[in-house]
């Protein structure tokens, strides 16, 4: 069993169309728009989450250098290795999308969760009575997703 946390500080925005502009988080996880001091919204914490898939995958981040500036430069870039070749082959695709440079080209969660490795694996690890707690009580609720596990 994985648990993630974030034990830094973090910001509630109002809804999913508001901005923030405080820069707070390890400099591995910080998307361009945050480098850049760009107003940036839960598509950061997308950018943030394929960095740690990747790195789940990689077992290295996919941005890596020896100063904080060029860790910068090479976020802003966007550009990294291949993950191993054993991952399906949606993993990349997937990747791509998290980690794309333009937050509006960025996939949101729910997107996300009907990507062919994501939800596959959703339906071999949980049945819908199973999914539906476990999904019911996050924002996920009013989005229809579980019309996508239905036919489990």
């Amino acid at each position: 069993m994985i648990k993630l946390g974030d034990f830094g500080i973090a910001r509630v925005l109002s809804d999913t169309r508001s901005k923030a502009k405080t820069v707070v988080g390890t400099p591995y996880y910080l998307s361009p728009e945050i480098i850049t001091s760009q107003p940036y919204s839960f598509k950061s914490d997308i950018w943030s989450l394929g960095v740690l898939l990747y790195e789940m995958c990689a077992l290295q981040p996919p941005f890596n250098a020896g100063s904080l500036h060029q860790l910068a430069q090479k976020i802003i870039q966007g550009k990294y290795a291949d993950v191993p070749v054993h991952f399906s082959k949606n993993i990349p695709s997937l990747l791509a999308a998290m980690l794309n440079k333009d937050p509006s080209k960025r996939p949101n969660i729910n997107q996300i969760l009907k990507f062919p490795c994501i939800s596959d694996r959703i339906k071999k690890l949980l049945n819908e009575e199973d999914f539906k707690d476990e999904f019911s009580h996050t924002i996920l609720h009013n989005q229809n997703v579980f019309d996508e596990f239905k036919a489990i």
